[in-house]
């Protein structure tokens, strides 16, 4: 696992941090990252992730992974093993795997200890009811009939909610807390509900579930939490995050510390969201590589130290924006251009023919690894007699400024020579389907003519050595900056019909096709790709991580 940087740009949580380890405030910084086994961790998560254990880690603590594991309607095992494997991907190793689960005994007791308080009471009302009693942001609650129910009563009742006689809906557990507040999540909130459901660690022992604000803070403090560090739409909830913790006997007192999330442009994070474009089939699963996903981004070739450089760029503060997509990108492509083997790919292949080559025979040219680092070697291409090169890297009625190989026009072969078009074979529909060239041997390097200067440079392959593969260009799942931005519209409708697209008959230099699962590669003047679990030595599958350049910044500036 690659380590992880620990030292990150300030921001305002390190800075007040910092003040509090100086002031004696505390011995040690613990931190959590509590995810929801609901779904899979996505570039988001991330964010919270990075922030989570690097602000730990540089003040000496330590972070828990702790499953937020309250609604058994919605988790499964699976989610727990991936996001475990997506915080290991990163880069990231907690200190202890907790789960909320581990703390239903106690909370249940806590429970109790606020009906015995006459802080809490049981309701009776249905979901409709108690929803309609909330108020709004201007109107006061309404206090519900059996508020001021006996403490015995609800006691009671909450122990015979707990030992299953009453059907899902029956009652809730609620706060009591003040119906008149401004902020409507102290409006006696609902901290306990019945439901009949398996729970994937606890099976059927309970039938009560705690609500995730009833839950959170408390496990905080069990797990001594010093810092419970959450995006900006849990603010509202801090005054109960409080009023919880000030009023149960924990054995520690965690502060809650809000921050931005991250938005996106030409995508969605909501889970929700996410969810549907699964469930209905949009995308192949949560690993699609069009999601944003970390399952989904580390299949399309995305690295864990390209995500955590695009966390330290993007940042930590108080005010939402939305960060252009480029900015991922460009995070990824400066750790490949760093990191990534260079080699040749055909995409769309146009046979051509050195006619003064030998036939039957194979010379072997020398090519750099990375031109910029010698130490990473130097690898051996195959020269033959028939080759492919890019279809589009020929043009029959050429303009002026086209610099690629056209009748009687000169290119260089990368990594080899000067060759000259001759004659062009076109099938019965006056489709261009083969080239005949002739190469200058004095043009390759070492050579007398190896200085000789032509405008354009293409890549190519050999037709006999190379190995075919399905490419897969995939790019920006939705076609415009904000999908979810008009409620009017279904996000759904905004999914661009372009973000994947097949080729089935690429061809690739040999050794390319060893690849392991995840392994990038920069194809020469293409962009990068990554190997897919999908393919196998003999048909091999690339996904293209990203363009050698952002094309789509062009094209906004266009708009």
């Amino acid at each position: 696992m690659t380590e992880p940087d620990t030292q990150g740009p300030t921001h305002f949580i390190r800075n007040r941090i910092r003040k509090e380890l100086e002031a004696g405030q505390y011995q040690q910084i613990i931190t959590r990252f509590p995810p929801e086994p609901n779904g899979y961790l996505h570039l988001g998560h991330a964010k919270s992730i990075a922030l989570n254990f690097s602000v730990a880690e540089e003040f000496g603590g330590y972070t828990n992974l702790r499953f937020d594991d309250t609604n058994p309607a919605k988790e499964e095992q699976r989610y727990i093993d991936a996001i475990k494997e997506d915080v290991h991907w990163l880069g990231y190793a907690w200190k202890h795997e907790r789960h909320a689960s581990d703390y239903f005994e106690q909370l249940y007791e806590w429970a109790l200890h606020l009906i015995d308080h006459g802080l809490a009471y049981v309701d009776s009302q249905d979901a409709d009811t108690i929803r309609a009693q909330r108020g709004t942001l201007t109107e006061p609650g309404e206090e519900s009939p059996f508020r001021n129910r006996p403490r015995e009563e609800s006691r009671d009742l909450f122990q015979r909610m707990r030992a299953g006689e009453f059907a899902d809906g029956a009652h809730v557990l609620r706060a009591k807390i003040d119906m008149a507040s401004g902020n409507i999540n102290l409006r006696d909130p609902v901290i306990y509900r019945i439901r009949h459901l398996t729970h994937p660690r606890t099976g059927n022992q309970w039938c009560i579930y705690p609500s995730y604000d009833y839950a959170h803070g408390q496990s905080d403090a069990i797990e001594h939490i010093t810092h419970s560090l959450c995006t900006l739409e849990f603010e509202d909830h801090r005054p109960l995050y409080d009023w919880l913790l000030a009023h149960l006997p924990v054995p520690s007192r965690p502060v809650q510390i809000e921050f931005s999330r991250l938005n996106l442009d030409y995508t969605v994070l909501s889970k929700r969201r996410l969810t549907r474009l699964v469930d209905e089939g949009h995308v192949s699963g949560w690993d699609d590589p069009r999601m944003p996903t970390l399952a989904g981004v580390r299949r399309r070739g995305f690295t864990p130290e390209a995500i955590r450089a695009f966390c330290a760029e993007i940042g930590v503060t108080k005010s939402d924006s939305i960060i252009p997509f480029g900015v991922l990108e460009n995070a990824l492509r400066n750790d490949l251009n760093e990191r990534a083997p260079r080699t040749m790919a055909v995409l769309r292949p146009l046979k051509l023919v050195l006619t003064n080559f030998p036939e039957g025979e194979t010379e072997w040219l020398e090519a750099a690894v990375h031109p910029q680092k010698p130490d990473m070697g130097t690898r051996r291409i195959a020269m033959s007699r028939e080759i492919f090169i890019e279809a589009d890297d020929f043009m029959e009625e050429a303009p002026k400024k086209f610099f690629r190989l056209k009748p009687g026009g000169e290119v260089r072969l990368r990594n080899a020579f000067i060759i000259r078009c001759d004659e062009v074979i076109k099938d019965a529909d006056g489709q261009v389907v083969e080239l005949r060239c002739t190469l200058d041997p004095d043009t390759r390097s070492g050579q007398p003519g190896a200085n000789r200067k032509v405008k354009g440079t293409i890549h190519w392959v050999s037709a006999v050595h190379s190995v075919q593969a399905e490419v897969r260009l995939y790019d920006r799942l939705f076609q415009t900056p904000d999908p979810a931005g008009d409620k009017a519209v279904d996000f759904i409708e905004h999914l661009n019909p372009e973000s994947l697209v097949m080729i089935p008959d690429a061809r690739l230099e040999p050794e390319t096709a060893q690849a392991r699962p995840g392994e990038s590669f920069q194809f020469e003047r293409l962009g990068y790709f990554a190997a897919d679990p999908d393919g196998t030595p003999e048909r091999p599958v690339f996904n293209r991580a990203v363009t050698l350049r952002d094309t789509w910044a062009k094209i906004e500036s266009q708009a």
